[in-house]
């Protein structure tokens, strides 16, 4: 049963990711893993940073995906949400930034003044602007037809 729940997971996940970015949320990271736990999605939507919990259920299966975040899987997203951002948002900040520096080609615009053999310090990043929420993406592969797809802004 463990290997078919993970493959339908998979499966979820997938049709997850493109379906928040089929919706204009830009995908930074998935499955993120540290030794507490794995954040399924990572996005940008607009300029709030969404961690985004896939849960996939069967049409059979008794239980809705919505139910199966409890208060301490809820916590424990929050710990990851807050951990990912001090460790991985810097690095997908300053890609961002270079990215919307850049000119249309991917040559920079504007070099950055450096004086030779002194490596250049920035601040740490801002946090997002729009600060960051935690989503629920519940997803039920349905026996015939195309797997339905809710998303939950701010769910947990």
């Amino acid at each position: 049963m463990q290997s078919s729940n993970n493959g339908l997971g998979r499966y979820g996940e997938e049709v997850a990711a493109r379906w928040l970015a089929a919706g204009g949320l830009r995908i930074l990271e998935r499955n993120w893993r540290c030794a507490e736990g794995e954040l399924d999605i990572v996005a940008l939507d607009g300029d709030t940073l969404a961690v985004c919990e896939v849960k996939t259920r069967s049409e059979r299966g008794f239980q809705q995906p919505s139910e199966g975040i409890d208060r301490t899987k809820a916590a424990r997203l929050r710990h990851l949400a807050e951990r990912w951002l001090g460790e991985r948002w810097p690095v997908h900040f300053a890609r961002l930034a270079q990215a919307a520096e850049s000119g249309p080609c991917g040559e920079d615009n504007e070099a950055a003044p450096t004086r030779e053999g002194v490596p250049k310090t920035l601040p740490p990043p801002p946090t997002p602007p729009g600060g960051v929420r935690i989503d629920l993406v519940a997803v039920v592969n349905r026996i015939k037809g195309a797997a339905q797809v809710e998303h939950l802004r701010g769910a947990v």
